[in-house]
């Protein structure tokens, strides 16, 4: 009489914990268990937590850094060229999914430098309301700085380093007049070439390829005090892409077929900006945060807290006419 409640509380037990087991894996790897399962789900969640950190490192804050004042029309421009920075932890490609924590393998203050451009389309009303801008960058994504990864064959390169290009518009809201600030809004698309981390081939145990379309939304208000150009904003950024997933079965050394995963997430960020007018030249930087998101992935790494914010900074040098 005592054996059946036993053998309910066991069936129980076993339920949740099969239960958990399949949980505890990305949706992609359902096929697979055990150990190549989590190296599966490492892959597939490693391009998840690392694609919005991508996504930043190309975009930054403000789109013309340091200010929000639009350019009064034809025949005025601004070149700046600049570097977005932030901390990035990468995963071992190594991990052969023995331990259920992805071990790290490089930290390092990533930077990017950026290459952009504002031109004046129209002047707008005298307030500055309306006044329109035309915003264009290239990125440029060095991958000799960073074991395993490479520039996919095919994509757009200049040499080992992935070229990244953007575009968009900034609309004047009111220019800046005696105590009141400059506002502007502005929206831009921009992309980055395929790029893939780790190498199969070379005995690595999985790698994936990915690349990346970001769409930025900005409010941005900038004042200058004498020498000094503040600025400050709020920004919405879309992430999407798509990525080619490859591993190993770290049991039998079998590389398994290819998984495609698509990618689709967005943040909201907040960021400072300050700069020194030299006439000629301004110098400017940035410090921003991007605010994070659970996305509930099945993986834990190392050193890298998937749910949380992350801190960037930007600077650069202006030039405009």
């Amino acid at each position: 009489m005592r054996a059946a409640p036993r053998f309910s509380a066991c069936f129980v037990l076993a339920s949740i914990s099969l239960t958990t087991m399949v949980y505890a894996q990305a949706s992609e790897c359902s096929n697979y268990s055990g150990s190549a399962a989590r190296v599966c789900s490492a892959a597939v969640d490693g391009t998840r937590a690392f694609h919005p950190i991508a996504g930043l490192l190309v975009s930054g804050g403000n789109p013309v850094l340091g200010t929000a004042n639009t350019l009064g029309g034809l025949g005025h421009f601004s070149v700046t060229a600049r570097a977005n920075a932030a901390h990035v932890v990468l995963p071992d490609v190594n991990y052969d999914g023995r331990t259920t924590t992805v071990p790290a393998s490089d930290q390092l203050f990533a930077p990017t430098p950026l290459v952009e451009v504002a031109a004046g389309l129209y002047g707008g009303m005298p307030s500055g309301l309306l006044a329109i801008d035309f915003l264009g960058s290239a990125q440029l994504l060095p991958t000799d700085q960073i074991d395993h990864l490479t520039v996919e064959s095919g994509a757009r390169r200049i040499g080992d380093v992935a070229l990244g290009l953007g575009y968009g518009a900034r609309v004047g809201v009111i220019r800046e007049n005696g105590p009141l600030p400059a506002v502007a809004v502005s929206v831009m698309r921009r992309d980055i070439p395929r790029l893939a981390y780790g190498d199969l081939a070379s005995g690595d145990q999985y790698s994936y390829s990915v690349n990346l379309h970001a769409t930025n939304l900005r409010v941005v208000a900038s004042k200058q005090l004498a020498l000094f150009d503040l600025a400050a904003g709020l920004g919405w950024d879309k992430y999407t892409g798509d990525a080619s997933i490859r591993f190993r079965d770290p049991v039998t050394s079998v590389v398994q077929p290819e998984i495609p995963v698509d990618l689709s997430q967005s943040r909201a960020l907040a960021f400072l900006d300050a700069g020194l007018d030299l006439s000629a030249v301004k110098l400017l930087g940035e410090v921003g945060y991007q605010g994070g998101k659970d996305q509930k992935l099945s993986t834990d790494f190392e050193e890298f807290d998937t749910t949380k914010g992350k801190f960037f900074a930007s600077f650069g040098l202006r030039v405009g006419f």
